[in-house]
């Protein structure tokens, strides 16, 4: 476990001068079992002493109580987390209140995965995909969150897999970050996130996990996609 631990915190040296944030998958820390999930909260605190914000990537989604455990578990360590709105509105309040204490979630809206096209694109009977009846609500949910920045603290995940979909989003979701998987390993390029920075620059934070993580120099790595974003977010 202490490999675990130790890995964890070479790559946030790496990545820090570079990175914005990072985005632990709670998965690979769980299956270790009880000394995983501590290893997963040590990571986290680790990253936000070396000045990172931590994106949680849990995906949590059930009912109101236990919506209310989760969001008071998963947030403890983290700054955000991602979020399953599939059991609707009841299911999110609770990570709605932890943003009004100054935490945000990430509601998956259109996701990097190719199976995620079989409920995703669904067409409803108004001609609307499912995703974009998603990306209504988080527009809704988010609008009682709003920054002085204008931003609000309710972000959607969307697949960079999907470049088309991602600039449909940002004008569905004007005010919303998004945070844009599926670059790297996924075969998505930082150039099919450019959508996400029409009219808001900071409204796109674009997430490479396993292109980094194992790269022979990762800080290299790191320095390189973080140029490509600027790049890419100062011409949008």
């Amino acid at each position: 476990m202490r490999d675990l631990d130790g890995f964890c915190r070479s790559i946030i040296d790496a990545v820090a001068p570079f990175a914005v944030a990072v985005k632990p998958q709670s998965a690979f820390f769980e299956v270790r079992g009880a000394e995983g999930v501590r290893t997963f909260e040590s990571v986290c605190d680790y990253a936000r002493e070396a000045g990172l914000l931590v994106i949680a990537d849990t995906k949590r989604g059930d009912i109101s109580t236990t919506a209310e455990a989760y969001a008071e578990a998963v947030l403890r360590h983290a700054d955000a987390a991602t979020v399953n709105a599939y059991m609707g509105g009841d299911s999110v309040a609770p990570y709605l209140e932890k943003c009004r204490e100054g935490a945000g979630i990430f509601v998956l809206v259109k996701t990097s995965n190719p199976g995620g096209r079989d409920i995703q694109d669904a067409r409803l009977a108004d001609g609307r995909r499912v995703w974009e009846l998603v990306a209504e609500h988080v527009d809704r949910w988010g609008g009682e969150v709003v920054g002085s920045r204008g931003l609000s603290s309710v972000g959607a995940v969307m697949g960079a897999t999907y470049p088309q979909e991602v600039a449909e989003a940002r004008e569905l979701l004007p005010r919303t970050p998004l945070l844009l998987l599926g670059v790297g390993a996924q075969g998505a390029t930082v150039a099919d996130c450019a959508g996400a920075f029409s009219g808001a620059r900071a409204g796109g934070l674009v997430s490479v996990s396993r292109a980094v993580i194992f790269a022979d120099d990762p800080a290299a790595e790191a320095k390189r996609f973080a140029r490509e974003v600027w790049d890419v977010s100062a011409a949008a």
